[in-house]
């Protein structure tokens, strides 16, 4: 049966038993034109769009048209794009406004460059020991300004980086949360804390372990785990269900060191590995992490005259 596209007064498609994106010319909001569509999640679409105001581009974090049902994904996105609009922070993304009819919608600036995840599967060469620890004072830097508004991102991970010219903005904010309890598995997979797979008390630890798995990826080339990991034999599972995704390696070994992916110098591979302590009272704090990476890059320290 072919699928018939159907246009609402608001310009979201739908389809027979999917959700078509938004085509290029559609004006989900006044003052708004989509140029073309970016990407889809499980729960978002994100549209390169033009602002006529400000007489350039943007990007529009939408609700997925098959999903937009779900009040609390509305109340997420809306949360965020709030959050977005109070902070200002040289390494977090801006939003420009928010909207709650006819679709609730958030307005974010185009960032020029590319994310880290993009980098990392491109580039033929590791970035340098220099520039690791420079992306890590950065994010310290960035997640340092959203724990002081008692925030913890839990997502960071290395599509949620865009960096140009050598200046990273940390992205989404779509799972953050105040420190505290929370259910098992909130953030992506492979970058989860312990005791983010496990659910439970999540502190700052949680995002400072999410720095140091970034900064193992990109300067690794691959990720401490992933889902291509072995159950041990005889062991059980771990997480919401019983099903392979909820089986998350984290909790069966220790991170293997930096070390055995890649030589790196001393100070830094030994900051990287501390993110990764299973334990999270046995992790770096933020402000001790960026000391360590800052003491790697040329020039005056911070504090220093």
């Amino acid at each position: 049966m072919t699928a018939t596209r159907i246009e609402s007064a608001t310009g979201f498609a739908t389809a027979t038993g999917s959700a078509l994106p938004l085509a290029p010319g559609t004006r989900p909001i006044a003052g708004y034109e989509v140029l073309a569509h970016l990407t889809r999640t499980g729960w978002l679409d994100l549209y390169d769009s033009w602002s006529a105001e400000r007489a350039c581009r943007c990007v529009i974090k939408v609700v997925r048209p098959d999903r937009g049902a779900e009040e609390h994904l509305a109340e997420r996105l809306l949360r965020e794009g709030r959050w977005l609009r109070e902070f200002t922070h040289p390494h977090l993304v801006r939003a420009y406004e928010s909207f709650t009819s006819p679709q609730p919608l958030v307005v974010l600036e185009t960032l020029t460059g590319e994310t880290l995840a993009h980098l990392v599967h491109r580039l033929r060469r590791r970035p340098s020991a220099t520039d690791v620890a420079l992306l890590g004072t950065q994010l310290c830097s960035a997640v340092h300004y959203l724990h002081g508004r008692n925030l913890l991102h839990l997502d960071l991970k290395p599509s949620n980086v865009v960096v140009e010219c050598g200046h990273a903005k940390l992205l989404d904010l779509s799972v953050a949360r105040p420190p505290g309890d929370a259910p098992p598995g909130v953030g992506t997979f492979s970058y989860l804390a312990p005791e983010q797979a496990r659910g439970g008390t999540l502190t700052t630890a949680a995002d400072v372990w999410g720095i140091g798995v970034t900064l193992y990826e990109v300067a690794s080339g691959d990720v401490p785990f992933d889902r291509g990991e072995t159950l041990p034999s005889g062991e059980g599972t771990y997480g919401r269900g019983t099903g392979d995704d909820d089986w998350y390696p984290q909790l069966e070994a220790d991170a293997p060191p930096i070390a055995s992916r890649r030589r790196l110098p001393a100070p830094l591979a030994a900051a990287i590995d501390g993110c990764l302590r299973e334990d999270p009272a046995d992790r770096p704090t933020v402000p001790e992490l960026c000391a360590a990476l800052a003491a790697l890059l040329p020039g005056p320290q911070p504090g220093e005259a």
